[in-house]
């Protein structure tokens, strides 16, 4: 629902998808292509969204390392309730339309 309200961003896409699957992890791979972003652009701003703790490292499985959403974290969270907060808002105004 971000996606649809704000500038479409490769970084945008990827916290779009992490948001709708927050339960769980993914390896980069993955999240670049389940985000619809280039491997070698989730690159360039991952180091990023690891440092400012917006994802965390979960777990290795083989050469693999996955990573999810980081609900700790404030601003994810804010984020989160954001989203859930546009989609609610996008349902319900459907569910008045139509009836």
């Amino acid at each position: 629902m971000i996606n649809d309200i704000f500038r479409d961003t490769p970084q945008l896409r990827v916290l779009d998808f992490l948001i709708g699957n927050h339960f769980f992890d993914f390896p980069m791979t993955e999240i670049a292509k389940e985000s619809n972003v280039s491997y070698n652009s989730l690159k360039v701003f991952f180091d990023d969204f690891l440092d400012k703790k917006i994802i965390v490292k979960t777990r290795n499985v083989g050469k693999s390392v996955y990573y999810k959403l980081n609900l700790d974290n404030p601003f994810v969270m804010n984020l989160v309730r954001l989203d859930w907060s546009l989609t609610k808002r996008n349902v319900l105004g459907d569910l008045k339309i139509s009836a």
